[in-house]
C-alpha cells in the first residue's frame, strides 16, 4: 500500500507537525487531575491519544483537538477475565485511547441521531448510515512505540543505550540464554532492557523491566529527522564490542527486545543471541502478571485497526465507512520507521476482497523529538534517593471529550480504589468496559428513531453483546479476509465471554 518509506522519518506531512501534536497531548495530560498519574520520580507510565483534524473548507486552516487520551502499562490475565464483560481487559495506553475514543464516537452518534449539532458526523448515502464530515480525520499519538513487533528495533548507536554491551552464553540443553552485561568502567552490572516492557512480566533472567532510554543518553543531541535517520531503512546496526571470555560471541549486533510472546501454532522466538533473538512480523500476545494473557500487542492492534478501522464492531451497524487513522505520530524514543512500517502497514497491505466501506488504509508515520515527561528515562533522571524503587504507574487514566464523566481511573481493570465488596456492582466499572461501552450503544440504538435504523438492527432476535457483534455483517465479512490473508493465528475470542446483555 502506498505509505513511502524515507531514509529520514518525516517530522512534518500534510500540515500535521509531529511536535505540535506531541505537545498537545502533553499538555492534555497536564489539565488532568492527579488521581491516577505516577509518583513523579519513582512512577512511569504511557501516554496514547486520538487527536481530530479538521481541515476547515476554503481555507488552510487545521484545528487539531485530543478527543480521548489514556495512559496504561498493564492487562489482566486469562484467569482474571469476566463473562460478564465487567472487567476491562487490556490497559496499554493505545487501547486505553481507542476505547475512550468509542465513548466520544457514540456521544457524537447519538447527537446526530437526535437531530443536534455534532462536529464528526454527517448522512451517508444509505438509509441509517452515517460518514465522516468532509475535512474531518484522525491521528493517533503514542508516547512510545507499540508493544509487539514494531518495538523489536535494531540498536543503531551504544551510546544511546542505558547499558553496556551485552555477551550471551548458550544455556544448557537448548533452554533460555543467560545474558551478562560488560562491566563498564564504573563497576556497575545491568542488563539488557525491553524496549516495551509494561511492568507486566516478572523480571527474568533476559532482560530488566526498563523500557526507554534516559534522555541524557539519547539522541537528544541530534534534530528530531538526525535523531532517527540512523533506525529507518537499511539501519547500520552496530556490534558488541569484543569479548575475550570462553563461550561467548564477539561483536554480536543487538535489537530492542519485546515481553509480548509469540501467539501458540506459530514461529517462536528462535531466542538466538544478537538481531536473531526474535521472529519478526509474528502475532504476539502481552505478557501478564504471573500469568499469559489472551490481549494481542498494541502493534497487532494497530494493524488489524488499518484494515477495519477503529470503531469496531458495534459502531459499524450506523457508519458507511470504517473510521482509519490518517497517521500515527510517535513520541521520541527508541525507534525506526522501517520497523513501524513493517508491524503497521506491511503485514496486510496485500490483504484484498474486502466489502464496501472497507481498504486497506494508507498510513503516515512520524515521530516527535519531544519526550512525555511521565517516560521512564524522564523518571529515572528525576529519581531520587529514598524514593524506593521505579516502577510502572499500577494504575490507568482514560479522558475523553464527552460532557457525563470523561475521567475514567482505574487499576487492575475495575475503578481505582474500588473495594473487594463492591466488585461485581456497577460502581467498581469502568466506563470503557465491554459491559458499559455496549450499554452505552444500546442507549444510541433506543434514541434513533425506528424508521432512521440501520438494516442490520432491524433484526428483533438481537440480544447478547455476541448478537450485536456478529450481526454487522460487513465488519465480520472484512475481519474474515484479515484473518484469513493476514492473521490466521490471531485468536478467536472466547463466545461465552461475550454473551452478556
Amino acid at each position: 500500500m502506498p505509505v513511502s518509506l524515507h531514509l529520514d522519518v518525516p517530522v512534518r506531512v500534510n500540515m500535521v507537525n509531529a511536535d505540535e501534536i506531541a505537545n498537545l497531548c502533553y499538555e492534555r495530560f497536564n489539565q488532568l487531575p492527579r488521581r491516577g498519574k505516577p509518583e513523579p520520580g519513582r512512577e512511569w507510565t504511557l501516554l496514547a491519544a486520538v487527536v481530530k483534524i479538521t481541515r476547515c473548507a476554503n481555507s488552510d486552516t487545521v484545528e487539531k483537538e485530543v478527543v480521548s487520551l489514556g495512559t496504561g502499562t498493564k492487562c489482566i490475565g486469562h484467569t482474571a477475565m469476566s463473562p460478564n464483560g465487567d472487567v476491562l481487559n487490556d490497559s496499554h495506553a493505545e487501547v486505553i485511547a481507542r476505547r475512550g475514543c468509542i465513548r466520544y464516537l457514540i456521544q457524537e452518534l447519538h447527537k446526530a441521531v437526535s437531530g443536534g449539532d455534532n462536529s464528526v458526523f454527517c448522512q451517508g448515502d444509505q438509509r441509517g448510515k452515517w460518514k465522516l464530515q468532509p475535512g474531518v480525520s484522525f491521528l493517533f499519538f503514542t508516547s512510545h512505540t507499540p508493544c509487539g513487533d514494531a518495538s523489536i528495533i535494531p540498536m543503531t548507536d551504544s551510546q544511546s543505550q542505558p547499558c553496556p554491551p551485552v555477551t550471551s552464553v548458550k544455556g544448557h540443553g537448548g533452554g533460555d540464554l543467560k545474558r551478562k552485561a560488560k562491566e563498564p568502567s564504573e563497576g556497575k552490572n545491568t542488563k539488557l532492557p525491553r524496549l516495551e516492557d509494561r511492568g507486566d512480566s516478572k523480571q527474568s533472567v533476559l532482560s530488566d523491566s526498563s523500557k526507554s532510554e534516559a534522555p541524557s543518553q539519547s539522541h537528544s543531541t541530534k534534530t528530531p529527522v538526525e535523531a532517527v535517520s540512523q533506525d529507518s531503512a537499511q539501519p547500520d546496526i552496530k556490534s558488541r564490542g569484543p569479548s575475550h571470555s570462553a563461550g561467548l560471541h564477539p561483536q554480536v549486533p543487538d535489537i530492542h527486545r519485546t515481553g509480548a510472546k509469540c501467539v501458540p501454532g506459530g514461529p517462536a522466538d528462535p531466542l538466538h543471541p544478537g538481531v536473531g533473538y526474535h521472529s519478526t512480523e509474528v502475532l504476539r500476545v502481552k505478557p501478564g502478571r504471573g500469568e499469559s494473557t489472551l490481549s494481542l500487542s498494541c502493534s497487532d492492534k494497530l494493524a488489524r485497526w488499518g484494515v477495519l478501522g477503529f470503531q469496531g464492531a458495534l459502531l459499524s451497524h450506523y457508519l458507511q465507512e470504517a473510521l482509519y487513522f490518517s497517521t500515527v505520530v510517535v513520541g521520541k524514543c527508541p525507534y525506526s520507521q522501517e520497523v513501524m512500517h513493517r508491524a503497521l502497514v506491511t503485514r496486510c497491505c496485500h490483504v484484498s476482497d474486502l466489502p464496501a466501506g472497507f481498504s486497506v488504509c494508507p498510513l503516515v508515520l512520524l515521530q516527535s523529538s519531544l519526550e512525555f515527561p511521565f517516560s521512564q528515562g524522564q523518571t529515572k533522571l528525576q529519581h531520587q534517593a529514598g524514593q524506593g524503587r521505579i516502577s510502572p504507574c499500577g494504575a490507568a487514566i482514560s479522558w475523553c471529550n464527552v460532557p457525563e464523566q470523561p475521567l475514567d481511573v482505574t487499576a487492575n481493570g475495575y475503578k481505582h480504589g474500588v473495594t473487594k465488596k463492591a466488585l461485581g456492582t456497577a460502581k467498581a466499572r469502568s466506563l470503557l468496559c465491554k459491559l458499559e461501552l455496549f450499554h452505552s450503544f444500546l442507549c444510541l440504538v433506543s434514541a434513533t428513531d425506528p424508521s432512521a435504523l440501520p438494516d442490520s438492527l432491524r433484526r428483533t432476535e438481537l440480544q447478547t453483546y455476541w448478537d450485536y457483534k456478529q450481526a454487522s455483517q460487513s465488519y465480520q465479512e472484512a475481519w474474515q479476509q484479515l484473518h484469513s490473508q493476514a492473521f490466521p493465528l490471531w485468536p478467536r475470542s472466547d463466545r461465552d465471554l461475550l454473551l452478556f446483555h
